[in-house]
């Protein structure tokens, strides 16, 4: 049996210790380094997340970067620790509309993903400059942050310009992709990250925070990247690929040549099934 982190970090010892066999887990990233969590919820996810850890038989994670979390702060060993990085499904270049560019996040509204902050950056552009905003994800999981956001934007005067496309089905998402200029998203932490390189596979430039994982899975020439947190830089850096169509080509054209490279999910499969098989 494989458990979900998102349920297997917050499951009692006494729970697990029930089951039949010690359990697999899936750790996208550690509870605790949600960001916003109040200090004594952070510590207790942490201690509850470390010993649900120490009970598994393996566990399997999205990227290297966790992988080193968990070895360096959650007390597992190498061995215990399977990389298992997400598949990447083909799809062809995003073709764009007509009109202004079009900046696309997709996200689900909790405070992690940076709504606010990227909210605060495109409302420090210059007036001179047209462009639209769309905004696609769940709304529910932390319905104060989406409450939030809106009123950031309507503060901002920015509702004519960015626009609330909810979750979507998957082809609604395909079509947000195939409309969109430039894939922005101001994350401040990501256990891998699936949008990026689902934007990627589009030909669409990335603007974002500088995170490791970001890093790790894209090529410099595909990301235009601004200090953690930093939302005036981040203003900047859309505002550059706004003015200036041939980078946004090249970034686009960098970033998919490495989505191409990233494998399917049958090779995301085949590490879990190698890791199975080793464990039996």
């Amino acid at each position: 049996m494989i458990v979900d982190g998102l349920a297997y970090g917050a499951m009692p010892e006494a729970a697990i210790r029930a089951l039949p066999r010690p359990p697999l887990a899936l750790c996208h990233h550690p509870l605790a380094h949600e960001p916003g969590l109040e200090p004594a919820v952070a510590a207790r996810l942490r201690e509850n997340e470390r010993a649900a850890l120490a009970l598994s038989a393996h566990v399997f994670v999205t990227s290297a970067e966790t992988k080193r979390t968990l070895l360096a702060e959650f007390g597992l060993v190498d061995e215990k620790v399977t990389v298992a990085p997400p598949g990447l499904d083909r799809a062809e270049p995003a073709r764009g509309r007509a009109g202004p560019p079009t900046i696309l996040c997709v996200a689900s509204f909790t405070p992690r993903k940076g709504h606010l902050a990227l909210v605060e950056a495109l409302a420090a552009l210059p007036p001179d400059l047209e462009w639209r905003a769309v905004f696609s994800g769940p709304e529910d999981r932390s319905p104060e942050t989406a409450a939030a956001v809106r009123r950031a934007v309507a503060e901002a005067r920015l509702g004519g310009r960015i626009e609330f496309a909810g979750a979507g089905t998957r082809g609604a998402l395909d079509r947000l992709y195939d409309e969109a200029t430039i894939f922005a998203l101001a994350s401040t932490y990501e256990g891998y990250g699936m949008v990026f390189p689902e934007a990627m596979m589009r030909a669409l430039p990335i603007a974002a925070f500088d995170l490791p994982t970001l890093r790790e899975m894209a090529p410099r020439e595909a990301l235009r990247l601004a200090p953690l947190g930093d939302a005036t830089a981040l203003s900047a850096v859309i505002e550059g690929l706004l003015r200036d169509p041939a980078a946004r080509r090249e970034a686009g054209a960098a970033g998919r040549r490495a989505a191409l490279a990233i494998p399917g999910w049958e090779a995301t499969w085949e590490i879990v099934r190698g890791a199975l098989e080793r464990r039996a």
